[in-house]
């Protein structure tokens, strides 16, 4: 499946709650400037490949079309992985931490993002 990139319109509609159906809807946040963004742009996409996740929706950001997006959602710097779930009206938004040693290319490592997916899922 492929990551399509979330227009602000779009982010801000998942977001507010305004999708009414259930969705587990997978972010990543990045501006133009992030090497370790576009590091890990493959592996992302890797992930949207994966048939286990093909009931996940896969998004990327480019925090430079919403700025003050980071403070709304409470996050730091890039990249940031968000799972946002959707439905009935209401969104409920999850950041992933920051890892405790970050890869040097690009900052998450897959595995951290495949338990954050289905820790997501399971609460």
């Amino acid at each position: 499946m492929p990551v399509t990139r979330l227009s602000k319109a779009a982010l801000m509609k998942l977001i507010e709650g305004q999708v009414k159906e259930e969705a587990q809807c997978i972010v990543q946040f990045y501006p133009n400037s992030c090497h370790l963004c576009h590091n890990l742009q493959e592996y992302y996409q890797q992930l949207a490949d994966d048939p286990s996740y093909a009931d996940l929706h896969f998004f990327a950001f480019n925090i430079e079309d919403a700025p003050g997006i980071s403070e709304r959602l409470n996050f730091n710097g890039v990249p940031t992985i968000s799972s946002i779930v959707t439905g009935n009206g209401e969104s409920v938004v999850k950041i992933l931490a920051d890892p405790m040693e970050p890869h040097k290319k690009t900052w998450y490592r897959v595995s951290e993002i495949k338990e954050f997916i289905e820790k997501g899922d399971k609460e």
